[in-house]
């Protein structure tokens, strides 16, 4: 039955979720490397497994919105209407994502972030990972046909423009700047075609 199922799959998402919360409630109030696995698990009541079942680590605590991250700048290229630009289409995800990591509230987040060796270690691992799999997505599209090293260029110029834009003192116009470049670069890889589409 998918009923079960799917209140299973719901569940286990608000688990997922209370945890991620309590962690970074407790990350700000006491400090990051202060508090432990089993701290977050006490005050989440439930196991030190439980919390291991849904983060692979204490730093994967933090970034707890990774996987959707990542899904949501592939589904830009993947979910973009027919002859739809590239560009442009990663563009609006960028400014939605810096949006919402600039919000009222993240400040003292990314601080956090920025004070620990071990967080920027795992950030900077994290966007590796996302260029790459934004990079495979580009080069799986038959309608871009671009080489490896331009698919991957791109990839970490769009991943590099959340992270600059999200420091900017004016984070969106930021990212306005920065995909005026990024546009030129891919019109470059592209003789045939400009970063619009248009022949």
């Amino acid at each position: 039955m998918t009923v079960p199922s799917g209140r299973r799959e719901r569940k286990k998402a608000e688990t997922r979720q209370k945890i991620a919360d309590t962690a970074l409630r407790l990350f700000l109030e006491r400090g990051y490397d202060t508090v432990g696995i089993r701290d977050v698990a006490a005050e989440a009541d439930v196991a030190v497994t439980t919390v291991f079942s849904h983060f692979a680590s204490k730093e994967a605590l933090v970034f707890e919105q990774d996987q959707g991250f990542e899904q949501r700048l592939t589904q830009a290229v993947t979910s973009r209407a027919p002859h739809e630009p590239l560009i442009p289409a990663l563009r609006r995800e960028i400014q939605a994502l810096v949006r919402h990591c600039t919000a009222d509230g993240a400040a003292p987040i990314w601080r956090m972030i920025d004070e620990s060796p071990a967080l920027r270690e795992y950030e900077e691992s994290m966007r590796l990972r996302h260029a790459e799999s934004l990079a495979t997505t580009i080069a799986a599209d038959p309608d871009l046909s671009q080489t490896t090293t331009a698919c991957r260029t791109i990839a970490r110029f769009v991943i590099d423009a959340y992270s600059l834009a999200r420091d900017a003192a004016d984070p969106q116009t930021a990212v306005d700047e920065i995909f005026q470049m990024i546009e030129a670069a891919w019109a470059v890889t592209c003789p045939s075609k400009n970063s619009t589409g248009t022949a």
